[in-house]
């Protein structure tokens, strides 16, 4: 790359990629009154600087290909949404889709899909430092809303970075933290999103009593600096440091809460199969979602992420008029070897948990549909079984490993007569 000569200026601009907005520096052009004294005063700087500006407008030219097809693919619908007075409840089903090119574009992306709800990232979930929401992508992402029937208020469901921890005792990195999510939060009030989905977060080797009293005096400071926005918490997979495997850590940060309308709770099935929660059989969810109510209560339950369908939850009548968002995997290898989206899984997942809302479990269809989807994901649960499995087996070894310190440590007191009979 060539130096810029000190008369030429730089200015940043940015580009949205698939996680958000990245700066990018693009040379900005002389004005007409320097190109013309750039002319008096040489032909050879004249043509330099052409030269640069051809070679900018042929990269240009290059891109377009490329930005055209991602459009024509944007475009392309996998699947015509359902009407939600067709169905006999009230369930809106979609998917975390994609914001690439800004957050405008996660409309047309729910569209494709046949989507009556969607979750999204409003920036960057890797980096710290992002700019600010345009007023255009703003004003497209509220009209196109509009245009298809989505309720910000109601069935956006952003979710926040990976990198917050609000647990964090470190006081810089709690700041830090905190930045990052209340931005979040303005940008959804800038929007019209009422509603927030985030993890909890890690004690990062800390007291759990005190890592959960850092995760509330954040939710009330943010909620101090904000309107109506509800932060809600999602509980995870995670035992050890993971704050949120439990229904307990919900409750218990909720408990310290002061706003209590500003704060819920998101369900991800698959989290919570992993922490040890059914949700397989009509009896194990009943049994698992009786825990929830006496344990958190059904009030703050504001949103559903799900792995795979299921009768239970499709048919819950507490389940009714909240986003239920798949965050079944799609990616996929390409004939090139290379890993793609294949966004027909949650077009045909969408229409296949419609269908199951009000079917006869006795039937013959519904039997039919449910030996397919036990097939389907074989593999899935087996991965995740796995995972509790170890999980189970690491706790198991843990403890027997205490214990057989503990014995240790009390034979030597004894041996050095420290410990009474």
């Amino acid at each position: 790359m060539p130096r810029a000569s000190p008369r030429r200026r730089q200015v940043v601009s940015y580009n949205e990629d698939s996680d958000g907005a990245t700066p990018k520096t693009i040379k900005k052009s002389k004005s007409a009154v320097t190109k013309a004294a750039i002319n008096i005063t040489g032909k050879r700087k004249l043509n330099s600087v052409t030269e640069r500006e051809d070679s900018t407008h042929n990269k240009k030219q290059q891109r377009r290909p490329k930005a055209k097809a991602n459009a024509e693919e944007s475009a392309m619908k996998l699947a015509d949404r359902t009407t939600i007075s067709s169905l006999t409840k009230a369930m809106y089903i979609g998917a975390h889709v994609s914001a690439a090119g800004g957050v405008q574009n996660a409309v047309s992306n729910a569209v494709q899909i046949g989507a009556n709800s969607f979750a999204l990232f409003l920036k960057s979930q890797r980096k710290w430092d992002n700019p600010p929401i345009s007023t255009e992508a703003r004003d497209l992402f509220t009209s196109g809303c509009k245009e298809h029937n989505y309720s910000t208020a109601e069935h956006a469901l952003p979710h926040g970075s990976y990198l917050v921890n609000l647990a964090q005792a470190d006081e810089s990195k709690a700041a830090q933290a905190y930045k990052s999510f209340v931005d979040d939060l303005e940008r959804c009030e800038q929007l019209g999103i009422k509603l927030y989905n985030f993890h909890p977060g890690s004690t990062g080797g800390e007291a759990r009593p005190a890592a959960i009293d850092r995760i509330a005096a954040q939710l009330n400071r943010s909620h101090k600096a904000t309107q109506s926005v509800i932060t809600v918490l999602e509980n995870m997979a995670g035992a050890g440091n993971v704050i949120g495997s439990t229904w307990e850590d919900l409750r218990d940060i909720i408990a310290l809460v002061e706003q209590k309308d500003r704060v819920g709770v998101c369900i991800d099935t698959c989290h919570a199969f992993a922490a040890g929660y059914d949700l397989r059989t009509p009896d194990a969810f009943k049994k698992t979602m009786k825990a929830f109510d006496e344990t958190v209560g059904y009030k703050y339950l504001k949103a559903f992420h799900c792995l795979r369908a299921f009768h239970s939850v499709m048919n819950c009548d507490g389940f009714c008029n909240m986003p239920m968002i798949l965050e079944t995997p799609i990616e996929k290898k390409g004939p090139d070897g290379k890993t793609v989206e294949d966004k027909q899984v949650w077009a045909d997942e969408i229409k296949l948990l419609e269908s199951l809302i009000g079917m006869d479990p006795e039937s013959d269809e519904f039997k039919q549909k449910e030996k397919e989807l036990q097939a389907k994901g074989a593999a899935e649960r087996n991965r995740i079984q796995d995972q509790v499995d170890k999980r189970s087996a690491k706790n198991a070894k843990k403890g027997s490993r205490a214990k057989k310190s503990g014995v240790k440590q009390r034979k030597n007191a004894h041996d050095s007569g420290e410990e009474s009979d």
